[in-house]
């Protein structure tokens, strides 16, 4: 059965390409719009749920995996920045403290009757605010597009002090439960998923305990 990613993410697209994989690559034309009364964990797995069914429709025949990423910040769900005064005020929230990143994973499959969809979430911590390195993330415009206005793999890393959880959670597709999903359809992963997140072959990777 052919695996299908479906994503526009270069992210999700690298992170997956890790656990060597064959797969294709159909972006969804889901859109990810809040529904009142969910919580960010239901509003996540929705999104996820839909990215994959959406193209699954498409794809009958092959098994689509979807996944979205929200931060958590004291049940609040954040999304991404609609320009970068949105992302500095994301950020100012963030600053000195810590909040949740759930990254859900969806598999779809009509024909065969998969429809599955589980959260792994991290905690981050995130550093003060030291002679304007906020402001500076800022100016670089790495927030756009990104949940939470950073990018823990790119030069939003500086500005995380630590996390507890996967590090491929925080970037947005965490390859253990990914691993686990599609081992329990029977899809065979040959690469080692241990030694994998030992080596962590990943931008920022190794900053970063698991």
């Amino acid at each position: 059965m052919q695996l299908v990613l479906a994503s526009s993410s270069p992210r999700r697209q690298e992170l997956l390409a890790l656990l060597g994989l064959s797969f294709e690559v159909c972006p969804s034309e889901f859109r990810e719009q809040p529904e009142v009364g969910l919580s960010p964990v239901e509003q996540v797995k929705r999104f996820a749920r839909g990215k994959a069914s959406s193209v699954a429709l498409l794809r009958p025949r092959a098994l689509v995996l979807g996944s979205d990423t929200v931060i958590d910040l004291d049940g609040q769900l954040l999304g991404k920045p609609v320009d970068l005064a949105d992302a500095r005020a994301m950020l100012a929230r963030l600053v000195d403290r810590s909040h949740h990143v759930h990254t859900a994973v969806a598999l779809c499959n009509h024909e065969e009757n998969i429809g599955s969809v589980e959260v792994a979430t991290a905690e981050v911590r995130m550093k003060a605010d030291r002679d304007h390195a906020y402001e500076r993330y800022v100016a670089s415009e790495e927030s756009l597009g990104k949940a939470g206005a950073y990018a823990i793999q790119g030069l939003g890393g500086d500005l995380v002090e630590r996390i507890i959880g996967d590090y491929t959670t925080v970037v947005g597709l965490p390859l253990k439960l990914v691993t686990q999903l599609l081992r329990s359809v029977g899809y065979p992963i040959l690469v080692n998923v241990e030694e994998l997140y030992r080596r962590k072959p990943y931008a920022n990777w190794n900053r970063f305990e698991v």
